[in-house]
């Protein structure tokens, strides 16, 4: 078995720098947890107009109803196996700021019927979204977002790109700095930047006995 970003990578899994390729090899074959603790340089989101989306994401940790400079934050990666016998690996980023600490939840699992990883994001999974990615010529992993799905009972519906935001991220190794970076851009087709995040941090490796409670989604969602 192999990490489901390895499998979504294929042979390019190994075209990435050798400290991304082991971050992303976290799975249940690797038996490793990863912790990444550093500092957003900027937190930022579009204008007045997107504070109401943020906000309501926010109350099932989706989205950063917030901004600010030098965030202290973490990112807890755990792999574990859902209810529905699939391997999962979570990316629960959470962000020290002044009034109080945010969550962004994340759970990734590989679908081989869409070829590519699905981020399901939230406490509850309602939006599935497909991620595609690649990797340049530095070695960093390149993440872009492609179709939203909502799902919410016997709701299935496509989020139509109007409404939707296209994310890119990239991580990357900084040799000097002996850091991880992070770039999180999320943009509306029509009405421009929404929300973003960038930084960098250091990685720590674990092995991994489970999951604790809360990182693993409150409902989780069987449809790719």
């Amino acid at each position: 078995m192999t990490s489901i970003f390895q499998q979504a990578l294929g042979a390019d899994f190994d075209r990435l720098h050798p400290r991304i390729r082991r971050r992303f090899s976290v799975g249940l074959d690797s038996g490793e947890s990863c912790t990444g603790r550093g500092v957003m340089d900027r937190v930022w989101h579009g204008g007045p107009w997107v504070r109401p989306f943020l906000a309501v994401g926010g109350t099932r940790n989706i989205l950063l109803p917030r901004a600010g400079r030098d965030i202290p934050f973490t990112i807890e990666n755990v792999p574990f196996t859902d209810s529905f016998g699939r391997e999962t690996v979570t990316f629960v980023r959470t962000f020290a700021f002044a009034d109080g600490p945010r969550r962004f939840d994340a759970t990734m699992v590989h679908s081989p019927e869409r070829n590519c990883v699905v981020d399901y994001l939230g406490t509850h999974q309602h939006l599935a979204t497909d991620l595609h990615l690649t990797v340049d010529g530095a070695g960093a992993l390149v993440i872009r977002s492609g179709e939203h799905r909502f799902r919410e009972g016997p709701v299935d519906i496509r989020v139509p790109h109007f409404v939707g935001g296209d994310a890119v991220v990239r991580e990357s190794y900084d040799e000097a700095a002996g850091r991880f970076r992070i770039q999180v851009r999320v943009t509306n087709r029509r009405f421009g930047p929404l929300f973003g995040y960038e930084g960098s941090f250091t990685a720590e490796y674990a092995r991994a006995h489970g999951i604790r409670q809360d990182l693993r989604p409150v409902r989780e969602e069987a449809r790719a």
